[in-house]
């Protein structure tokens, strides 16, 4: 296991961040699986990959039950292939049979959503009748503990087949819950899976706007939970960036008590309370604690539209995005919508080519709290937990890294939402009704604003609206 100061403070190489990657030859030509290849990312990942340099021999296996969809990302992969010039070293394959194709593999990317739109409006419509009032839904709270429930048993039944399939490959998990989906998989596979998400870079790059820095010369840690990561050093040619952040952020909280103006408060709020920025927006940050969204004053005076924090965005738009999305993958194949010409700084490609290569790049993961052979990842955080720290990509695979102790309070904070996490992931592993309950007593706000009795009843309605979705639970 490697210490974390080994590995300096930025989250990519020089080279990941003009979007190029490592010099010289894969050694090897690979099999890249795809489960959920109908979903928003495999564009991006194989644009990504294709653009890596010296790529050899590939062959993309597609995933998807949905044949109509999968059919159409076959052909756009077929066109990112060409459109990248290395049409004549990529084979594309699909099926909506993951057992005919993952043979072989040395990589899956999970990007499965379970139910579709079907119970987005479950999700979030019969816990707002309880007063839960959500903006996203899909990670913590009622409607991340029911896209858990749904989504992990399949999960786990893809590990099976891949334990039998490919037990040497490398698993990318995109599906979200992320923090019950790499935690369940800890308790139950043996395979090596690594949870990715970009709120680390995307947010890594705001603070370096907010603080009107150069990205190249921030000088960062961050470590914590997904979607609730803290960036514990932040720094500037050998200087702190808060004592100037804190104040930018008390002039944008005292103007956002007009409605209609500020943004991004809620994280700006709270690095002002418990001492550091945390990764993920304002919206999606707010469900994750008890503060913000159980009163209606409260949620005017902090939490703004869309990401931000607006009520049921994601019910809302989640349906509309998916046909848009549709759409232009359909205005990309006829050309009349163009395609990405640059890697982007998912993780995906940047893990596959480093560990091909064996160089040494720098990501961040969730992975379980309790590495193999060693102690906690995060000291004070709950040892049988999942939590999110930079890790070394390389010849090895991957590799997390030591952080230590967060500051108590913000340790408290994602010791908090664990909770739900492990309850959760037991739930799903289990298909275990009662531990579901329990999962939902504990999630911040839920627990907020409503009784033991009301939870219990709000629980037991969604598992009977979303029945269909919910094989085996007892």
């Amino acid at each position: 296991m490697a210490n974390k100061k080994s590995l300096g403070h930025t989250t990519h190489t020089k080279a990941a961040d003009e979007q190029i990657g490592f010099p010289g030859e894969f050694p090897r030509p690979l099999k890249v699986t795809m489960l959920g290849a109908g979903s928003f990312f495999t564009g991006c990942l194989f644009n990504d990959l294709a653009h890596a340099p010296g790529l050899p021999g590939l062959e993309l296996a597609l995933v998807d039950i949905d044949a109509k969809r999968l059919g159409i990302m076959q052909k756009l992969c077929q066109r990112i292939a060409k459109d990248s010039g290395v049409e004549d070293k990529v084979k594309v394959t699909a099926s909506t049979d993951r057992c005919k194709v993952m043979g072989g593999s040395h990589y899956l990317v999970c990007c499965v959503e379970v139910s579709g739109v079907d119970c987005v409006r479950f999700d979030n419509d019969i816990p707002a009748r309880y007063g839960v009032d959500q903006c996203i839904g899909d990670t913590i709270g009622p409607g991340g503990l029911f896209k858990g429930l749904r989504t992990v048993p399949v999960w786990l039944e893809i590990l099976r087949d891949a334990e039998r399939l490919c037990p040497e490959a490398i698993v990318l998990n995109y599906t979200n819950p992320m923090n019950m989906m790499c935690l369940a998989a800890g308790r139950t596979s043996t395979m090596q899976v690594v949870g990715l998400c970009h709120s680390v870079q995307g947010t890594s790059h705001l603070l370096a706007q907010y603080a009107s820095v150069p990205y190249e010369e921030l000088d960062w840690e961050c470590a914590g939970v997904n979607h609730l990561a803290w960036f514990t050093r932040l720094n500037h040619k050998g200087k702190s960036l808060y004592p100037k952040l804190r104040k930018q952020f008390e002039a944008d909280i005292a103007e956002a008590s007009d409605p209609s103006k500020g943004n991004d408060i809620v994280r700006k709020h709270m690095c002002l309370h418990f001492g550091a920025f945390i990764t993920e927006s304002s919206g999606h940050l707010s469900e994750y604690l008890p503060y913000y969204r159980k009163r209606a004053d409260i949620l005017q005076r902090y939490c703004r539209l869309g990401y931000d924090g607006g009520s049921s965005f994601y019910a809302n738009m989640w349906p509309e995005g998916r046909k848009k999305s549709d759409a232009d993958r359909m205005k990309m194949l006829k050309g009349k919508e163009s395609l990405a010409n640059k890697r982007s700084w998912e993780y995906a490609s940047w893990i596959i080519e480093a560990r091909e290569k064996n160089k040494a790049h720098r990501i961040h993961g969730n992975v379980l709290n309790m590495a193999k052979g060693g102690g906690p990842l995060i000291s004070n955080l709950p040892h049988d937990g999942c939590v999110e720290v930079a890790c070394l990509a390389d010849g090895n695979g991957i590799q997390p890294t030591v952080y230590g102790p967060l500051p108590k309070q913000m340790a408290a904070i994602c010791a908090m939402d664990m909770r739900v996490f492990d309850l959760a992931a037991q739930a799903a592993i289990e298909r275990s009704v009662e531990l579901a309950v329990h999962a939902l007593m504990m999630d911040p706000l839920t627990s907020a604003v409503c009784s033991l009795d009301e939870i219990r009843a709000m629980t037991l309605e969604l598992f009977k609206a979303e029945k269909k979705f919910l094989p085996g639970y007892k």
